[in-house]
């Protein structure tokens, strides 16, 4: 009886490339027996593999020279702010460049794309777009107001507590560089209208959105990161506002369902209406409607919120 040669276990746990499985010993025939399932041209995976888009972009990566992880896949492995009939997608999106031939893999998605050697980087063994250019690739899949959460996640500025880094990870000008890089790619134009409509501050997706839903509706544009006091770096903040009107707008996301998160929230809010400011706070229910609701308070809020009469003949000139 003919004893099964049992797969290195890097094998049985992920896909893996015909180069890795002949570098280590495994020969061809082994790759023939029905725990293996053939994937496409020099890529294989355990038969019984639950997919996992990390696993299965670093064999494509690695089994396809020259190309790169791209699109929505680059943006999943990123956990970048994505719409939510995209957070779980399962796509394989794969570029090349226009030097080499397209793409053709059962299973993926191919692009054949003109790319600078700073568009693309290696990142824990996978060749994938950066994020300026997975930013400008998606533009050409995205409806406008999610291309701008997706831009606006780019240019935060990240507290160096929180996520070890208090850079951002590109710029507005940095992102106008490279839309003007490539002025005939497909999305351009939607990307150039994402770019008037980002700004410096949004945390999350859905303050993003809020912000839009504001403007759409005719509601002046607020400041973001609203700091109580605005000399003070301890000072408690609110995701939108007015200072002139002493308004502030919260969205409270799932993490604020938190004990801790909660307890910090509500010291907050009452430090802003103990300075006599009106704190409206909104949620994922509001995040459901669009934020039409939202609108309608933010809207009646400011027509009868206080005025600081030094400010209001500025604030009409500029509205």
């Amino acid at each position: 009886m003919h004893k099964q040669t049992a797969l290195p276990a890097t094998f049985a746990s992920g896909p893996f490339t015909l180069t890795d499985a002949t570098a280590q010993g495994v020969p061809r025939n082994r790759l023939l027996r029905p725990d293996v399932a053939h994937v496409s041209r020099g890529l294989y995976r355990p038969a019984d593999w639950d997919f996992e888009l990390e696993a299965a972009a670093r064999a494509l990566s690695a089994a396809t020279p020259g190309a790169w992880i791209s699109h929505v896949t680059a943006a999943r492995l990123r956990a970048s702010c994505l719409p939510p009939w995209l957070s779980d997608s399962t796509e394989l999106h794969l570029s090349k460049p226009r030097s080499l031939p397209s793409v053709r893999r059962k299973g993926v998605i191919g692009h054949t794309v003109t790319a600078a050697e700073d568009e693309v980087e290696s990142v824990d063994g996978i060749r994938i777009s950066t994020r300026s250019r997975t930013w400008l690739d998606m533009a050409r899949m995205l409806p406008l107001k999610d291309l701008v959460c997706l831009g606006d996640e780019l240019i935060r500025v990240p507290r160096l507590a929180f996520e070890d880094r208090d850079v951002p990870f590109t710029t507005v000008e940095e992102l106008r560089i490279l839309t003007d890089r490539h002025k005939n790619l497909q999305g351009i134009v939607r990307a150039r209208e994402a770019l008037e409509l980002m700004r410096v501050g949004a945390d999350s997706g859905p303050e993003t959105l809020l912000r839009l839903a504001m403007l759409d509706a005719g509601v002046p544009e607020p400041q973001l990161q609203l700091t109580l006091r605005e000399a003070d770096p301890l000072s408690p903040s609110a995701d939108l506002g007015y200072r002139h009107r002493r308004v502030a707008i919260q969205y409270d996301g799932g993490h604020h369902l938190m004990p801790k998160q909660q307890l910090s929230d509500r010291r907050r809010d009452k430090a802003f209406e103990a300075a006599g400011w009106t704190v409206l706070l909104f949620g994922k229910e509001d995040l459901a409607d669009g934020f039409e609701r939202a609108v309608s308070m933010i809207k009646r809020e400011l027509r009868s919120a206080w005025v600081d009469p030094a400010v209001v003949s500025g604030f009409s000139r500029s509205r």
